[in-house]
């Protein structure tokens, strides 16, 4: 019996030897599968790591190295700067580009401003452009005569003002109490805006730029200068539109004093100005010659029919023209016409300038 036990002891013990322990084997089979487990692990985070920076085909298809204008306003965040970075070209993946800011902790220090990017940059490029701060600036020039529709359009033109809105803002901007608000004008800042050349950041406001120009008329029209047209009886109002007349008849300098002193003996004698200066105002598109039936234009504006200075300036007067009313040439001429070439003729009769009309004109 004894004998019998001890064989089927030894037979289970080389059953246990043939096929090992069990459980030692389902540790070894847990083991494989947490390795397995790790690799898939690894491998899944490496896919889409090698996706997220691979271009993922939605940029858009631009040349590089286009230049690329784009304002980073304030409370845009990563993923919003990145989308807008991609959909320009700049970048080639807006989730490449969020990754980046985590992982280098950029998120509170990319900067507002306007920037100059180019199509096709790499990553490190416009991060350093992102951490640094960028701000665009336009340079615009406002020549002498132009008027507030002139100065709309060339502020939409160069891209830092839309010009309807501009206009809107021009019908009441009077920061100065010189600015009188007169009957029958259009605009209460025209012929306050001085003409000169501009540097503004590109995202300038709207108000910003009509400030600056009106602040750098105030600064031009000096104490003296202010003291003189007192003297002669004009207030800076009246000052202003009468060179706003001298600026839009002249063409060149030698010609302001002589018609500043045409335009005041024609008030002194109660003669109408008669300039044609101040019906083009009243016309959508300058003409080369005014016509007779344009003489016959309704409005305050038609110093043919109407006695005086116009309500208000017709154009943004430069200083040579303000000076030219405040010290106008010592002559006797009471008409002018101007040659195809913008040069001035003066006469002191009404045959004589008939004459120069018939020979220049």
């Amino acid at each position: 019996m004894s004998d019998k036990g001890g064989g089927l002891l030894d037979k289970l013990r080389r059953q246990l030897e043939q096929f090992g322990n069990p459980l030692k084997a389902l540790d070894e089979i847990f083991s494989l599968r947490n390795l397995l487990l790790a690799g898939l692990i690894i491998f899944l985070s490496a896919a889409i790591g090698l996706w997220a920076f691979l271009p993922d085909g939605s940029g858009v298809d631009v040349e590089p190295g286009q230049r690329v204008h784009m304002k980073i306003r304030p409370g845009m965040d990563a993923r919003e700067i990145g989308r807008a970075l991609e959909r320009e070209g700049v970048i080639d993946s807006a989730l490449r580009f969020r990754l980046l800011v985590k992982l280098h902790g950029y998120g509170d220090q990319l900067k507002v401003g306007s920037y100059n990017f180019k199509t096709g940059m790499t990553y490190d490029a416009v991060f350093e452009k992102l951490l640094a701060g960028e701000q665009e600036y336009v340079t615009f020039t406002i020549p002498e005569g132009f008027t507030v529709k002139d100065i709309a359009t060339r502020l939409e033109e160069v891209g830092i003002a839309d010009s309807d809105e501009f206009l809107s803002e021009a019908e009441n901007f009077a920061p100065y109490r010189y600015m009188e608000k007169r009957p029958n004008t259009f605009y209460r800042c025209e012929g306050f805006l001085f003409p000169d050349t501009y540097t503004v950041e590109s995202d300038v406001e709207l108000m910003t730029i009509m400030n600056m120009m009106v602040e750098d008329f105030d600064q031009r029209l000096t104490e003296a200068m202010r003291r003189r047209a007192q003297s002669m009886g004009l207030s800076i109002y009246d000052l202003v539109t009468l060179a706003s007349i001298v600026e839009k008849e002249c063409r060149y300098a030698e010609d302001r004093a002589v018609v500043a002193q045409v335009f005041f003996k024609r008030l002194s004698i109660g003669m109408p100005l008669q300039t044609d200066a101040s019906l083009q105002y009243l016309m959508d598109a300058p003409k080369e010659d005014v016509l007779i039936s344009d003489t016959e234009i309704e409005s305050p504006y038609n110093t043919y029919q109407h006695m005086g200075l116009t309500p208000g300036p017709i154009a943004n007067p430069g200083l040579a023209s303000i000076k030219a009313v405040l010290d106008p040439a010592p002559t006797d001429y009471l008409y002018f016409v101007a040659d195809r070439q913008g040069h001035n003729h003066y006469s002191t009769t009404y045959d004589e300038h008939l004459a120069l009309v018939n020979q220049y004109r």
